[in-house]
């Protein structure tokens, strides 16, 4: 009888956690950075990390929206910022498959970047093998690039 009840609650349990577990179906849309100058920001964005310009709706002046991958997006807003202290622990993390292209690509634009402890031009391997590097953009938003497969 003991070991019948305690079989139905782990059941129960189980079910209950299950209903708990996440059912929306979320994807990223997109990612708002509060900029000091949009236009610079955009040169970063579209030169360096090389993502592709989307137009915002209302071409509303001190906005730019970059894509990232299929419907997800950053949105660069210009506008007046309580500035706080960017560290490497609040980031925007993008992978990709070809790290070496883009680190090569960094050192022909003469962008620094660093590994994980701080050493500059350094890359750091995690213990799940994913490769990853850090950098700063104009505004100092640190972003992380990895190998990380999706």
């Amino acid at each position: 009888m003991k070991k019948t009840i305690f079989i139905c609650s782990l059941l129960l349990t189980l079910v209950a956690l299950n209903v708990q577990a996440q059912s929306f179906d979320f994807k990223i849309d997109h990612f708002s950075l509060v900029v000091e100058d949009s236009d610079k920001s955009a040169d970063f964005y579209s030169k360096i990390l090389l993502l592709e310009e989307t137009p915002h709706p209302d071409k509303a002046p001190g906005f730019r929206w970059f894509i990232v991958s299929g419907s997800s997006q950053i949105h660069l807003i210009e506008k007046e910022f309580a500035p706080f202290e960017k560290n490497k622990s609040m980031h925007l993390c993008l992978s990709t498959q070809d790290l070496d292209g883009m680190i090569a690509h960094l050192e022909k634009n003469k962008v620094p970047y660093w590994d994980w402890p701080g050493k500059k031009s350094a890359v750091t391997l995690r213990s799940d093998g994913v490769r990853q590097i850090y950098l700063q953009d104009p505004d100092g938003y640190w972003i992380e690039i990895n190998t990380a497969k999706h």
